[in-house]
Order: C-alpha cells, then sequence, then structure tokens
C-alpha cells in the first residue's frame, strides 16, 4: 500500500538476531554523525538552542505506537521510546535496549530479559519490566492496540514481570524474532488511561511521557513534528537541543529550503530524484549521501480483497485474478528502462522481495523462470488468457468492454508519475489503457480495494518477519469495514506454510532458505512485482552538521533508520570540539557520499514499513 508508507518501511547488511541461547551483548561502539538544522539559516534559535531541521515530504498518520506503519511515524517512536533490544549501527546485529539481555530456555519457549534499571521515563518515573509486559499484554488483548504490530505477539502465550527488572515471555511454539521485537515499549502509567486504543493518536497533550533520546514535545498535522532532547536518557543526551520534522507537501521546494540553509536535511520522498542530486552535488556547504538503499519499489495487484469473514469487497479488475495476466503486465515493464531513465542508475533491477543489501536473504529467480521484458510474450499469454485485442487494437474483458486498469500513484512521489508514464506506452502497446490516480492519500482507496494496481513499497528492517506477515492470510482484515495488518489482501495457504516455518526456524541459514522460497512464491504469484531497488540519496548542510552516523557505518543510509543513531548521534557544526555524551564511547562515522555497494554487507534482511512516497516503514 503506502502508509507507512504504510511502514516501510525496511534496513541493512545483518545477522540474524534471534540465535539460540542468544547471550547479553553489550554496546561497543557507539556512533557519532551530525546534522544541525533549524530555520533561518538552520543555527541556533532565538534562546540559543540547537535546533536540527530535517525536511520530510510524508505526513503522520499516527503518533501512537500502536497505529502508526509510516515510515515517518515509526522513525519518531524509535526516538520516543526504547525497544527491548536495538541494532547495532554498524552491521545491524541485535544489541542491548530496554533489555540488557536476553536468553531462551532449553525447549526455546521461555524467554527472559533482563531489563535496566537506569531507564526512566521523562515524567521521572522509573521504567520497569512491568511496563514492557503491560504493553505486550495490551497488544495481545486489543485488537486496536495490535494494529500496527500484532504480527509480533499472535505467538505470544503469556507475559509476566516477576520483578522490576525481569520480563518473562512464554511462546505457544518457538519463535525466531525474539530478539527483534520491534515494539516501542510505553509507560503503562500514561497509557493505562486510554479507553479506545483504535482512536487515540497520542497527539493532543505535549510533551508525551517516553524514554527515548527525544521527548515529543509539539505537533501540527502536515506541517511540523516537534522533539526536544531527553537530558536524562540513559545512553546519553543527543548533541542538539532539539529535533523539528518539518513537511514539504512540494519536494522542490524542500531542496530550495536546503540551499537556504532553512533545513539542514533533505531525504525526500523517501530519496532525492537524480535531478535534485545532481542539482546538489558541489554546491557550497552541502554534501550529498547516495547509499544503497534499504526499500524496494514496486507495482503491487489487487488480489481481489477480502475479509478474514470471507467477505469480499472493493473492485478490482477481475482479469488480474489471472495469474497469466499479471505475469504478462509485468513482462510488459522495461525494469531496465526504469533504472536508466526514471531513477539515472541511482538504483538496482529489481527481483526478488527483499534488496541485494541484504545479502543472507536476497533471492533472485533463475534464468529460466525471470519475469524478464519481453512485449511479446506478455501479449501471448494475455491472448492465452482470453483477453484478445478488438477491432480497435484495444483488449476486451469476460463482458466485452475495453480493459483499463486504474493504478494509484503517490501524488508526491515524482517517480511514480514517471513510471505510470511509461506504464501508459508499453501496456498501450498491449492494448491495454492506464489510469493514472496520483493521490495526496492512497490510503483510503487501497484499504477500500479500490484500485487495480499501486506503487508500492517498503522499507526493510533487520529481521524479515514483519514485512513477510504482512502478505499472510491472517493479516487480512477481520471484517470489510475493519483495518487490517495486510498490504494488499494476498492470502495464499502454501506462503503461510512458508511462513509459519521460518518464524520457528532458529538456524540463520536454514531461515533464510525459507524466507527466500517465500520470495520464490510472491515472485511467482504475481501480486507483488518488484521493479527496482532505489538508493537512499538525501543532502545535508555541512556548515550545520559536523558529524552523523551512517547505517550500516559504510555505505549507508541516515533517515529512516532500525535505530536513533543518526539523530542522537548529530553533532552541531558549532559545537567547537568533540562532542562528548555520557554514554557515547564509540567513533565518529564519516559520511559516504555518491558510493553505491550492492552486495557484501552480510547478514539479515526484513522489512518493516513500507516506503513508496507515502510509506510504510
Amino acid at each position: 500500500m503506502g502508509t507507512n508508507d504504510q511502514k516501510r518501511s525496511l534496513p541493512h547488511g545483518l545477522r540474524l538476531v534471534a540465535l539460540a541461547g542468544a547471550a547479553a551483548l553489550t554496546l561497543t561502539a557507539g556512533l557519532a554523525t551530525p546534522l544541525d538544522p533549524a530555520p533561518q539559516q538552520a543555527r541556533a534559535a532565538d534562546d540559543g538552542k540547537k535546533v536540527l531541521t530535517v525536511a520530510v515530504a510524508q505526513s503522520v498518520d499516527s503518533l501512537s505506537p500502536f497505529l502508526a506503519v509510516r515510515l515517518l511515524s515509526t522513525s519518531i517512536h524509535r526516538l520516543m521510546y526504547e525497544y527491548l533490544t536495538n541494532y547495532d549501527p554498524k552491521d545491524n546485529h541485535a544489541i542491548p535496549g530496554l533489555a540488557t539481555k536476553w536468553e531462551p530456555s532449553p525447549d526455546k519457549l521461555t524467554w527472559t530479559y533482563t531489563i535496566r534499571a537506569n531507564s526512566k521515563w521523562s515524567d521521572g518515573e522509573q521504567a520497569t519490566a512491568e511496563d514492557a509486559a503491560w504493553t505486550f499484554n495490551k497488544m495481545m488483548t486489543d485488537t486496536g492496540a495490535a494494529t500496527a504490530n500484532g504480527s509480533y505477539v499472535g505467538n505470544f502465550r503469556k507475559v509476566t514481570a516477576p520483578s522490576p527488572t525481569e520480563l518473562v515471555i512464554e511462546l505457544k511454539k518457538p519463535q525466531a524474532t525474539m530478539a527483534a521485537l520491534d515494539v516501542p515499549i510505553v509507560p503503562k502509567h500514561v497509557w493505562e488511561k486510554v479507553s479506545d486504543f483504535s482512536e487515540f493518536n497520542n497527539d493532543k497533550s505535549f510533551p508525551v511521557v517516553g524514554n527515548g533520546p527525544f521527548v515529543l514535545s509539539g505537533y501540527k498535522a502536515d506541517s511540523y513534528v516537534r522533539l526536544k532532547a531527553n537530558k536524562s536518557f540513559w545512553r546519553g543526551s543527543p548533541k542538539f537541543d532539539e529535533l523539528v520534522f518539518r513537511y514539504y507537501k512540494d519536494q522542490d521546494a524542500a531542496v530550495s529550503a536546503l540551499r537556504k540553509g532553512e533545513v539542514s536535511f533533505v531525504a525526500g520522498s523517501p530519496s532525492l530524484t537524480p535531478a535534485q542530486a545532481e542539482s546538489l552535488k558541489g554546491a557550497d556547504d552541502i554534501r550529498v549521501n547516495d547509499a544503497p538503499g534499504r526499500r524496494f519499489y514496486a507495482l503491487a495487484t489487487n488480489p481481489g480483497a477480502k475479509a478474514k469473514n470471507g467477505k469480499r469487497f472493493g473492485d478490482g479488475h477481475p482479469s488480474l485474478l489471472d495469474q497469466r495476466v499479471r505475469n504478462a503486465l509485468f513482462r510488459a515493464v522495461d525494469r531496465e528502462a526504469i533504472i536508466d531513465k526514471v531513477f539515472r542508475g541511482h538504483a538496482v533491477e529489481g527481483e526478488g522481495y527483499i534488496p541485494p543489501r541484504f545479502q543472507d536473504y536476497f533471492w533472485k529467480p533463475s534464468a529460466d523462470r525471470k519475469l524478464a521484458y519481453d512485449p511479446a510474450e506478455a501479449a501471448r499469454l494475455l491472448d492465452q488468457a482470453g483477453y484478445k485485442k478488438n477491432g480497435d487494437g484495444k483488449r476486451v474483458g469476460k463482458d466485452g468492454k475495453p480493459i483499463t486498469y486504474r493504478v494509484l500513484c503517490h501524488a508526491t512521489d515524482p517517480n511514480d508519475k514517471a513510471v505510470g508514464k511509461y506504464l501508459q506506452e508499453w501496456w498501450g502497446k498491449l492494448g491495454i489503457g492506464v489510469q493514472l490516480n496520483c493521490l495526496d492519500n492512497v490510503t483510503d482507496p487501497w484499504l477500500a480495494g479500490k484500485y487495480d494496481l499501486a506503487f508500492d513499497g517498503w522499507s526493510v528492517n533487520p529481521d524479515p518477519d514483519f514485512v513477510l506477515s504482512i502478505h499472510t492470510c491472517g493479516a487480512l482484515p477481520a471484517t470489510p469495514e475493519e483495518t487490517g495488518a495486510t498490504d494488499n489482501f494476498i492470502c495464499d495457504k502454501k506462503y503461510d506454510e512458508l511462513y509459519a516455518r521460518q518464524l520457528t526456524e532458529y538456524d540463520p541459514a536454514k531461515r533464510a532458505d525459507i524466507v527466500k522460497q517465500m520470495e520464490s512464491r510472491l515472485y511467482d504469484l504475481g501480486y507483488m512485482n518488484v521493479m527496482a531497488y532505489p538508493n537512499a540519496v538525501e543532502a545535508f548542510r555541512t556548515d550545520q552538521i559536523k558529524s552523523i552516523t551512517t547505517m550500516p557505518a559504510k555505505a549507508g543510509n541516515i533517515y529512516g533508520q532500525d535505530g536513533y543513531w543518526s539523530w542522537w548521534s548529530a553533532v552541531p557544526a558549532d559545537s567547537g570540539g568533540s562532542s562528548d555524551n555520557a554514554a557515547s564511547t564509540g567513533v565518529v562515522v564519516a559520511i559516504v557520499a555518491g558510493v553505491v555497494v550492492l552486495a557484501g554487507l552480510g547478514g539479515f534482511a526484513a522489512m518493516r514499513r513500507r516506503a513508496t512516497a507515502e510509506e510504510r516503514e
């Protein structure tokens, strides 16, 4: 869909973090890299505070961690709340977060987490295991609280807090994601007052109580999100006093603001266009970071929207229920042309569901199975499926009417519009019409199943479970009136069986093999056609930011990380000597500009929040 961008938002080279017998890990390398942006030369505010302003093209869907799925929203929650574990910015292996260590029982059905004693909520209360237990139990018992991250707790049998520093999770069966539970832990004493989790957006009373490196201090829809540094954060206070995410509907306007010094960082929607990046290279006091991305760019096909109760809804074109038609459409997409002409080389040709940045999980079809660009074969498949041309050269449906597909497009993403024009040309030659529906909000028609195809994308996390879960039957909405965790209503029994197997497999190599089988199944079904793996192209002002952490350390991204490293580590350009933070023991990571690395990052990839222009994390 397109809500984290819809979440989606998926991460970098990795290793399987849920290993049997996982032991306590300590953070031995911190990070440092900076960004200092504030309006009006983005230097210091009138009161002398150092303000970092980040231009974003995506709006917030919700500030409730139980509901949010867009990349911007979930990135903000990583700044506001601690998770049990975090990901090392160097290579994405699991490191302590709210939990200092975690250990499974011999049968892997009980996991015990030691909760740190030096984490406090911003209102002064101690963060304890009871907060974590309450968070998970609420998700297990309240469907509204399970909207965003319910897949993580579906296998939980019982969660308890025997003491303030001990959390115990009992499972129904082994679960390989226990060191990668990407769930924000909230303060029980605040959230237990919420009556309806499906409606509460956490955006009316400020400051919002949290225990992350920043505290949410202000918000105006489609305008800004303001956070202040948490001076008592256990890992050390951020170097900037305030962090502001400023919304720009027009990406060119955001780039102009960067040139003027009104903002210090621009990420685009979610990346800068090639033309924008080229225009910034060589500009005074501006550096462009061009690194392998953690997301994919795809065409999602409506498989016939339905709910768990079996009721169908929406109005997807019936011809798309035929796999031959879906494969024919993808056979008529010239992915090389998209890479060269739309992304201008700032992307890699799409194949499997998980980007090559996550080498352990990256899958590509064999030569004899690849749906390569072949317009003649596409036409043959359509003929074979019974969708032949009429006297006017138009393909007609079973009802005798010419076929025109409605394609949902993000109004803020220039790539959608550019690729859409190519689709009109390529599919037009097949005799199929294309109607581009470019909207500011694609979520509503998407959730209602009122589309034929849609530009889709997700950002991938260090563990693949979430991004895989959004295509299971269990992710469908309970009824047509409700909202599920599904991406685009895919429900396939074989895929579900593979999903269940990977979730219980602790051996990294074996799990990776099952994940690749799932990717293969998605590819063959043709409901999710990956066109490209875009680079993360972003820019910042070096006269405002001395250093900032990329993730992974070599050729990584800054915006939308799996963690809070970039904004927590950002050092103001006028900070003088080295900025010393009590818990920051690491090294300063320099930004890598213009580097394109496709493989060799090792590890574990997964996705979690979508990343088209509206982006799920």
